[in-house]
């Protein structure tokens, strides 16, 4: 039994009442996402609300990072929108199994680690954007249909009553936890907000409004999708995008929450949780999903750790759609809104903007872009890889210009170049004009101890030299080359006299996670 307990615990100091009330708290705020998510990827509220609560249970039981939240993303809506339409929803359901089966491959392979060579310029980048995402979408709440169907900004006493419900939504949660933390303030402010508008009777937008969430257990449902090369190629594309979008939103918002808790999830195991979570969901009626940032937030601002508060969150929504809908439709979206507000605030890296002067100008403009395409094309995946290219070909720039030669005549009448800096694709050119071919001696020594050689570029530019040395009848030798080079030279082994006794052992780092 303590082995069980152990399992559900990330520290043997948990809080049960926190877990609960933190997972009840998050169980609201899922249920307007998840249907927005599911209407935006053109298919019914129930796809969305299935995904979010098989999703979220698994990746709660199962993934590497205890207190994340996952569920059905716009990330996700995003890529599969296209699919819905054209094909149905039988596709999405096969599109999603797929994408589950890649991100349990990219966790066995153990690729999660690549996620560590985010820069943080491109983290507070995403983060940022992120926020200003949230913040931009509960702007919507603030609108109503007119007789046309066609979206109008809240006028009058309407406005007013809205504006009002989010400020005291947003009072309660900031005010709360100076007074007590006994309590979430979360979870505090969305009850005060129901009681208000049900007692005093208060005409506002509720989540019913939205849709209906009753329905009963997700029915468990096999893909109609004939099993076809054709039909695999249709759907593989989309899937690949959803298993790529799913693991980098995912382990991104492990590495913030990693930052926040001062701990360290596992994202190999996060990689695979969500695979598992996507491949269920899609047996299960579910769009599919990954971790949510926002939720996640909620959570650990509430307090918890642990894998019971998102177990909580997925099984109360579980009865929110089996026999808690009347009363789940009831709450006022002003609540649902006020505390989306102050997610975005919290999740905006304000230090970000106290240390721009203190910042390297590639820095600044990684964050900008990675800001921008965020906000405007809400394609985080991109986003990232964008910003990830831009620092490191600047990377790459500033390490080019760092390639030195010391040059001295030992008194045998050899002349020895001692290399400073990694010789790799970007200093190649800069490392072919530290040598005097026709003016050297006949006998010429490369020192490699204080440098490393990086890549088949390198490579190719160590033979190129010594062909043209060659060709001058000179003799290059080569030393303190690290093993792995000296099997890669292969083509030059006629000119190489490499000094194996003082040969460096290099380090390499693998798995970190």
């Amino acid at each position: 039994m303590e082995k069980v307990l152990n399992f559900f615990r990330s520290s043997d100091k948990i809080n049960y009442k926190t877990e609960i009330l933190s997972g009840l708290t998050v169980a609201m705020a899922l249920v307007p996402e998840a249907i927005a998510f599911a209407f935006i990827a053109g298919l019914s509220p129930l796809t969305g609300l299935y995904a979010a609560f098989v999703v979220g249970l698994v990746t709660s039981i199962f993934g590497g990072r205890p207190g994340m939240i996952s569920g059905a993303t716009g990330a996700v809506a995003i890529v599969i929108v296209a699919l819905a339409k054209t094909h149905g929803v039988e596709y999405i359901f096969a599109t999603v199994v797929l994408a589950g089966i890649i991100q349990m491959l990219a966790g066995i392979l153990k690729l999660g680690k690549f996620i560590r060579l985010v820069p943080q310029s491109v983290m507070y980048g995403f983060v940022n954007g992120l926020a200003v995402v949230i913040f931009m979408s509960q702007i919507v709440q603030f609108k109503v249909e007119d007789a046309n169907g066609v979206l109008q900004w809240m006028q009058g006493t309407q406005l007013f009553i809205m504006l009002g419900l989010v400020l005291l939504t947003m009072l309660i949660i900031w005010g709360l936890p100076k007074i007590t933390k006994a309590f979430p303030s979360s979870l505090a402010a969305i009850l005060a907000v129901f009681g208000i508008v049900y007692f005093l009777n208060i005409d506002t937008s509720t989540v019913g409004d939205m849709a209906s969430i009753k329905g009963g257990f997700p029915p468990f449902h096999i893909p109609q999708v004939a099993f076809t090369f054709e039909n695999f190629m249709i759907i593989l594309p989309y899937a690949a995008i959803v298993a790529a979008v799913g693991l980098i939103e995912s382990l991104l918002t492990l590495n913030l929450i990693d930052e926040i808790t001062e701990t360290r999830g596992n994202g190999n195991k996060e990689a695979f949780a969500q695979g598992m979570a996507n491949l269920t969901s899609g047996f299960f009626s579910g769009m599919g999903g990954c971790a949510m940032i926002g939720q996640s937030l909620i959570n650990i601002s509430n307090g918890a750790r642990a894998r019971i508060s998102g177990i909580v969150a997925s099984i109360a929504l579980l009865m929110f759609i089996m026999f808690g809908s009347e009363l789940i439709e009831a709450v006022p979206l002003a609540a649902l809104t006020g505390l989306m507000i102050m997610v975005s605030i919290g999740t905006f890296e304000w230090v970000s903007l106290k240390i721009i002067g203190k910042m390297p100008k590639h820095d600044i403009f990684v964050i900008i872009v990675v800001m921008v395409v965020t906000i405007f094309l809400h394609n985080l995946a991109l986003a990232v890889l964008i910003g990830v290219i831009i620092a490191a070909l600047v990377f790459a720039w500033e390490n080019a210009k760092r390639i030195r030669a010391r040059k001295f005549v030992d008194e045998d009448g050899v002349k020895h170049y001692q290399i400073y800096g990694p010789l790799f694709f970007g200093s190649t050119s800069l490392f072919a004009t530290k040598f005097d071919v026709q003016g050297d001696p006949e006998k010429v020594v490369i020192d490699f101890s204080e440098s490393r050689v990086s890549d088949m570029s390198a490579i190719d530019a160590l033979n190129k030299l010594t062909e043209r040395y060659a060709k001058a009848g000179k003799t290059v030798h080569l030393r303190h080359l690290s093993p792995d080079c000296r099997r890669l030279l292969k083509n030059a082994d006629a000119l190489i006299d490499v000094n194996v006794e003082d040969d460096p052992t290099y380090k390499v780092p693998m798995d970190f996670v």
